[in-house]
């Protein structure tokens, strides 16, 4: 009886972690999702404002990491609108 028992907590228990995983990855979806749209629409007006910006394929994913860490710097630009941006960077290289 008692092997049942916790055998139905456990069951019960693992159930609960998958649904947790499974909740967390489509709300981490969907702010990937949310910031590579907000970036795709900044991006064009934080870079085009002193230089034609550049296609997101030209640098890799990590020389963007060094480039926005400037360029953030450069423009005065808000940590919120760098992290959109450089998603959009990094998802469509």
């Amino acid at each position: 009886m008692r092997i049942k028992n916790f055998a139905k907590m456990l069951m019960l228990a693992v159930a609960g972690i998958l649904l947790s995983v499974g909740a967390a990855r489509a709300q981490t979806q969907a702010e990937n999702m949310r910031l590579f749209m907000d970036g795709a629409r900044l991006w064009p007006v934080y870079c085009s404002q002193c230089h034609n910006a550049r296609p997101s394929s030209e640098f890799s994913p990590q020389q963007w990491d060094t480039i926005m860490m400037h360029m953030r710097t450069q423009s005065n630009m808000p940590a919120k609108d760098a992290r959109a941006i450089l998603q959009y960077l990094r998802s469509s290289h």
